[in-house]
């Protein structure tokens, strides 16, 4: 095996094995990539000193030493093209220029479907595996609302808010792209077997690990930052304090990005997030046309949710005490945000929610200048 390293390997092909090798970070694996020789050094030196040379641990040298470069690029090469996706390397020319601008680049993507171009508008939709009814709600209407727009929708392929947005683009005949923290050779979660099938059909999955790699928890904030680079902009719908949400809206900071915080019930666990994004300078968003003002290139299709007849037939009962409030006020007018808050006495982010949660069920129409009309209960 370590015959096979005694001559010089090319940078692209020490990419894609180094990538592979436990222990190295992209930016030292892409440092290392570019010496021509340092594989057959490694072989002529101790591992102590080649650990202090390289500055990784002594296990990462003797990973090193020990992985067999040549026959793994070949070998990982054929498996991509039986799994009909294709490997792109940091010296690619299609390689993503939004992924070239941030601190530590992936040095290898893994794409199958079209990697997005320079030009395409692409918004991140991130959240709480553990949402709620409206947050899974809010998540798939945005989607929808985003690729009638023109623009794709990436997130993360996880459960809940993730795939919400997955589906809500997908539903809306739209492209999104999915971000993996494993190999694209595995499904996870497994419950998302369909959706994988349809996103890597319809849109695009990336993963910037070797094909294989297991979904270890460790591996998800590094996925975060590519799905947070290849967006113009992050929306955050639920999130607790501790969510992998917010580490992509803080990549999305780090990188210049918009975030977009949506509102919820302030006694949600699942909104302290967005409300804490809020407090420190995201934009609180109510509605996609918020996040349009920051995009003109973008222009909003007629309302996917007409209005007409609510989702299912609703009952007063159905409402909360706080629903009903609104939409009693809204009954046969016309109501500004404003006025709504001075009518109902509602704190703004507590009405916020209820505004949006109506809309979903169709009961409430957002009209131009954030004005409200509510639509006849039925039943």
């Amino acid at each position: 095996m370590r015959s096979s390293l005694s001559s010089p390997i090319t940078p692209r092909t020490a990419l894609i094995a180094l990538n592979a090798v436990s222990g190295l970070a992209p930016r030292t694996a892409f440092k290392l990539s570019q010496q021509e020789d340092f594989w057959p050094r490694l072989l002529n030196t101790s591992s102590e000193e080649a650990a202090r040379a390289l500055n990784i641990s002594e296990k990462a040298v003797i990973n090193l030493v020990n992985f067999p470069a040549r026959d793994f690029k070949d070998q990982e090469t054929a498996r991509a093209e039986a799994l009909g996706c294709r490997i792109v390397t940091i010296l690619d020319d299609d390689y993503p220029l939004r992924l070239r601008d941030i601190t530590d680049p992936p040095i290898v993507l893994y794409v199958q479907g079209s990697i997005p171009a320079s030009d395409e508008v692409v918004l991140a939709i991130v959240g709480s595996r553990l949402a709620t009814s409206y947050g899974l709600g809010i998540a798939e209407r945005f989607a929808m609302r985003i690729v009638e727009a023109g623009a794709a929708v990436i997130s993360g392929m996880a459960r809940g808010i993730d795939a919400a947005a997955h589906k809500g683009a997908l539903k809306a005949r739209g492209r999104t792209i999915g971000v993996l923290g494993c190999g694209l050779d595995i499904v996870y979660p497994v419950q998302n077997k369909e959706l994988y099938s349809q996103v890597a059909e319809r849109g695009c999955l990336i993963s910037e690990f070797p094909l294989g790699a297991e979904p270890y928890p460790y591996n998800f904030p590094r996925r975060n930052r590519i799905v947070s680079a290849l967006s113009h902009g992050v929306v955050v719908v639920e999130a607790n304090i501790r969510s992998g949400a917010l580490i992509t809206a803080e990549f999305a900071l780090e990188q210049g990005r918009e975030v977009y915080a949506v509102p919820g019930h302030i006694d949600s666990l699942q909104s302290r997030g967005p409300h804490e994004l809020v407090r420190h300078g995201a934009k609180l968003i109510m509605s996609v046309e918020d996040i349009f003002e920051d995009i003109p290139a973008l222009q909003l299709q007629p309302e996917l949710f007409p209005v007409g007849k609510p989702v299912r037939p609703v009952k007063p009962a159905d409402l909360t005490n706080d629903e009903l409030k609104v939409i009693t006020i809204l009954d046969g007018d016309e109501c500004s945000f404003d006025s709504l808050v001075a009518r109902s006495g509602l704190p703004v982010p507590v009405l916020m929610g209820v505004c949006l949660s109506l809309q979903l069920r169709r009961l409430v129409r957002e009209l131009p200048g954030k004005v409200y009309k509510a639509v006849s209960l039925t039943g």
